[in-house]
Formats: structure tokens, C-alpha cells, sequence
């Protein structure tokens, strides 16, 4: 084994470079292990264990040579006693600091091997192939969390909460749900068919969907009746903020009377965008506190400038279980302040923030939670959510029948603030 994969194998003092802060989103998966341990098992043709070698000890700090010792023993054992030779040892070393973020026992902390964190970053550009949806992989099975506007999830019929059970009817039960998502991903054109087991359905649902390069319009906005101007955020990624400006820009000189922000079924981004975003909103103050496990805490404040703080101006956001992450700190902090009222149904729920972080030699990234979040009353809402001021539901009837009631409300309570 040459030096290069020794010193990568370190995954202690492995080289990283940060890319930046997130506040969670479901763009990218948990990874979990998965097999039969025990079974078949039997004493090693080898009796006498291998030890660490000279060189594997050079390699490793001095200050945790001890601790590792065990690590390079079964990695000796390994290569000397495992029946198919030669193993993959870039392998090895991806599932040992895959299974070290596990070890972590926090669900928003994992690996991404190259292909995940290709496909996490590419969403937040902007696109990517596949059917167009944010996903937990936090679960027994995969489960949606938001289809993506205008994508073939979305026309497709599936809704936030449905749960993958079987892929092109193969069984995913039992499966790593992070599996399941990389089985569902796959190049435009292509047809894949979903079993989904939904809440209140009896028999599974089933559904063939084409996949497609998901080109995702992060924000747009467009006037509605009664002079209110309605802007809809779908993710909190690179492209947000200039088509969010692009956006208020075209509203704006329309002089509405009121706004709708629509959060609903955004699964998040990046924190610095939902700073950003919030903004554009109030004049000054808070939008979050970032607290770290030592005690310490980041303040982020209201970047002065934003074009929509008049304060005359009613507004409504609406939120759903799909509103996740970036999207809570918007709304937790509209709501904290006063300049919006929340409608719609309690959000996700989805306090902290995360660094992902990437690793040399293109071995993908590691997602470390760096930090939990509060809203400027210092609420937390992990695992709590945001309850909306005007709890208002969307049923699958609703959805069917092309209804939504949400944004109806949101329309009738400002088109009655505003005195048309």
C-alpha cells in the first residue's frame, strides 16, 4: 500500500477545505450501514492476530497511535484473512469514515461519498438529474419532504411525507434509505417506477415517473389579485438571492398593497441566503443566534438595505411540513418580529446548522452539525417546528382537485388588512 492512501486513511488529520455553513436542507442523505452481522461466522483460518506495522505507525500521529492500533490491526486482518482478494482499499477507507460519522449518533452528521456530494452541491447550483424532489433519508424508509415545483415529482402526484417502498418492484424495506435515494436518481429520459405507502391509504400507491435534468428556479413572483404581490422561494441556494432581487424588482414599481412569501415545501440551503433573504424584509435587528456546544454564539443580524421593510405593507408567509431549515429561520424570524404572520401547517422542524466540509483526493465531503440555531426571541424549533399564526390545511383532495386553500386564506386576510 503506497504512502498517499496510508496518509489518506488517516481520516483523523485528513485534509479539508471548508466550503461553507448550512442550515440543513434535505439536498443531501444520511448514510447508514446495513447487513447480517454474525451470520456464517466462524474462527479465522489465521489464528495469531496481525499488528500494526512499522510504517502504519509512522503514519499515524504519535499522539494517537495507541488509539488507532486496533484500526490497523483490522485493517491487516483484512487483507490477510478476507476470501476475495484483492479488497478495495479506497472502499475501506470511505466506509471507515463513514462509519465514524455515524458513530456520532447524529442524524444530520454523515458521509457523502463523490457521487452524493456531486448531486448535493449540483441541487444547490441550480440543477441536476433525477425526479425532482428533497428527500429525508433520516428514516426507516425514504421519504419525501418536498417536491420541487414544476419537476416530474411533483406532477407526478407525489407529496411531502409519502415513503418509498419499492423502486422498479424491488423491496426497499430494510434498505439504507440513503440506498434508496441513489436508486431513484439516474440519467434523464429514464423511467423509473416508485411504490409509495402514504398516511391515510390503504394499498400502497404506485407511480412511473420519467426522470429529467431539474433545472430549479429558486425564486419568482408574479401579482395576484388585489394588488398583492406573491413571491415564491424554493430553495436557499447560489442563484437565490439575484433571482429574488429580479423578482421584488419587477414587483415593486406595481406598488402592491400586500405580500405573500411562499416557503411551502422548501427543504433549505444555505444560512448565509436565508440571512440574506430575511433582509430584504426588515430594516434592522436579529434574524438568528448560532450556538455552539462550548457556549459561544454567533449573532446575525439584519443586513441594512432591504427593498421590502415598509412595515405598511401586510405580509403573510406561508409554511408547511415541508418548510425546512433555511426556510424556518426566514419565518421564525418574520414571525419574531412582527412583520409577517405565519399560515399553513406546522413546519419541519429543523434547528441546527451544518458545515459541509469537503475531503482531498476527491473522496467526497464529510457534513458535521457545527452548531444549533435559534430565532431572535432565542426559540428553538428542532424538532418542534413553527407554528403558523392561521393554522390552515392542504388536503390530497385539495391537491387533486388543483385547489389551495392556503394561499386563498393568505389572499381573503390581507385583501381584508389592506380594505379593498
Amino acid at each position: 500500500m503506497n504512502k498517499t492512501l496510508k496518509a489518506i486513511l488517516i481520516v483523523l488529520v485528513v485534509l479539508v477545505v471548508g466550503l461553507g455553513s448550512f442550515a440543513g436542507g434535505f439536498v443531501t442523505g444520511h448514510l447508514l450501514p446495513f447487513g447480517v452481522p454474525g451470520f456464517g461466522a466462524r474462527e479465522p483460518a489465521v489464528s495469531a492476530p496481525s499488528t500494526t506495522s512499522p510504517d502504519q505507525q509512522a503514519a499515524t500521529p504519535s499522539d494517537v497511535q495507541a488509539l488507532f492500533s486496533p484500526f490497523w490491526e483490522a485493517w491487516n486482518l483484512v487483507h490477510e484473512n478476507y476470501v476475495d482478494q484483492p479488497v478495495d482499499d479506497v472502499a475501506l477507507m470511505r466506509g471507515a469514515i463513514n462509519g465514524m460519522m455515524n458513530a456520532l449518533g447524529d442524524q444530520h452528521s454523515s458521509y457523502m461519498n463523490p457521487d452524493d456530494y456531486k448531486q448535493a452541491t449540483e441541487s444547490l447550483e441550480g440543477s441536476y438529474e433525477g425526479i425532482g424532489a428533497y428527500v429525508d433519508t433520516t428514516t426507516d424508509y425514504l421519504t419525501i419532504t418536498s417536491p420541487i415545483p414544476g419537476s416530474p415529482a411533483e406532477k407526478a402526484g407525489l407529496l411531502p411525507g409519502d415513503k418509498i417502498v419499492a423502486i422498479d418492484g424491488e423491496d426497499m424495506t430494510g434498505i439504507d434509505a440513503e440506498l434508496v435515494r441513489l436508486k431513484v436518481l439516474g440519467p434523464a429520459d429514464t423511467t423509473v417506477h416508485l411504490t409509495v405507502a402514504r398516511e391515510g391509504k390503504d394499498a400502497p400507491l404506485e407511480f412511473d415517473i420519467v426522470r429529467a435534468r431539474i433545472n430549479i428556479a429558486s425564486a419568482t413572483g408574479k401579482m395576484l389579485d388585489g394588488d398583492i404581490a406573491y413571491i415564491q422561494i424554493t430553495t436557499f441556494g447560489s442563484n437565490t438571492m439575484p433571482e429574488l432581487n429580479s423578482a421584488i424588482a419587477e414587483l415593486l414599481p406595481q406598488n402592491p398593497k400586500a405580500i405573500i412569501l411562499d416557503l411551502r415545501n422548501n427543504g433549505g440551503g444555505y444560512l448565509q441566503t436565508a440571512v440574506e433573504v430575511t433582509s430584504q424584509f426588515l430594516s434592522d435587528g436579529v434574524v438568528l443566534y448560532e450556538q455552539f456546544g462550548d457556549g459561544t454564539r454567533n449573532t446575525y443580524d439584519v443586513i441594512p438595505g432591504g427593498a421590502v421593510t415598509d412595515t405598511s405593507i401586510p405580509m403573510i408567509v406561508l409554511i408547511n411540513e415541508g418548510s425546512a431549515s433555511s426556510s424556518e429561520i426566514v419565518a421564525g424570524a418574520l414571525q419574531d418580529t412582527g412583520r409577517a404572520k405565519l399560515l399553513g401547517t406546522v413546519s419541519y422542524g429543523k434547528g441546527s446548522v451544518q458545515n459541509w466540509i469537503p475531503l482531498s483526493g476527491d473522496n467526497g465531503a464529510v457534513r458535521i452539525t457545527i452548531a444549533k440555531w435559534l430565532t431572535p426571541n432565542e426559540r428553538t424549533i428542532h424538532k418542534i417546528g413553527l407554528t403558523p399564526d392561521y393554522p390552515v390545511d392542504l388536503t390530497d383532495e385539495d391537491r387533486q382537485a388543483g385547489k389551495d386553500p392556503q394561499l386563498d386564506e393568505a389572499v381573503r386576510i390581507l385583501t381584508e388588512m389592506t380594505g379593498q
